[in-house]
């Protein structure tokens, strides 16, 4: 069942109109689609947020513009201002309820892996898979079970069982979670002892003792 979200339609694009709806807690939208003209409109910002927290990002929305005309959408893009943590602008692209669309689904990880116990580490190189499906068949999340695995164990995209409602896209040689061993410190290697013989103390003085010596013969002869 589709969520029914409020929009008003904007006709006025001026940065100054536009900075005044986000203010009184609307986003600047439009709404756009195959062979559809652009629609600009406006959307309360905490209703559209609270709609992809609980029904997540694929969410098909029923959008009704003016109190009048109702479109099937799905949230496409948004932007965030990181500084204030406010929306800035959303694209909803509208979607044909009887047609497959390609959509990247979550995936989320159940239970905890055997091989943990050993110290062994998951590692989730997958965070969303690609599928194709009727907007109405899209999954909110895919959800893989870990429970079994044990160290150097892993689950590809091919073991998977795909759904009677959507098809699976992504490549099936893909890794979605592994369990690799625990990291090992390297040891530091052990320092050499150079072979090298000690220095005898007086030897070079010795040197220059005889050195003087024949110098101060030299010295004579002469």
């Amino acid at each position: 069942m589709a969520i029914t979200l409020k929009a008003d339609q904007r006709k006025d694009l001026k940065q100054s109109v536009t900075r005044e709806l986000r203010q009184e807690g609307n986003v600047p939208a439009v709404v756009y689609g195959k062979d559809k003209e652009p629609v600009n409109v406006s959307v309360n910002s905490m209703e559209l947020l609270k709609t992809v927290r609980d029904e997540g990002k694929n969410a098909i929305i029923s959008l009704n513009i003016d109190g009048g005309n109702t479109v099937d959408v799905m949230l496409h893009e948004y932007q965030v201002d990181p500084l204030k943590d406010q929306l800035l602008h959303a694209d909803f692209y509208i979607v044909n309820m009887a047609e497959e669309m390609d959509v990247q689904v979550p995936v989320r990880l159940e239970g905890e892996a055997a091989g943990v116990k050993e110290d062994g580490v998951v590692q989730q190189p997958l965070y969303e898979l690609a599928i194709k499906a009727k907007p109405r068949d899209i999954p909110e999340e895919i959800v893989v079970d870990v429970s079994e695995l044990n160290i150097g164990d892993s689950i590809m995209v091919a073991d998977l069982k795909e759904a009677r409602n959507y098809e699976i896209t992504e490549d099936e040689n893909t890794t979605i979670v592994s369990v690799t061993p625990p990291e090992e410190m390297p040891e530091e290697p052990e320092l050499e002892e150079a072979d090298q013989e000690p220095e005898v103390v007086g030897e070079k003085e010795g040197s220059d003792e005889e050195q003087e010596e024949n110098n101060e013969q030299a010295e004579n002869k002469e």
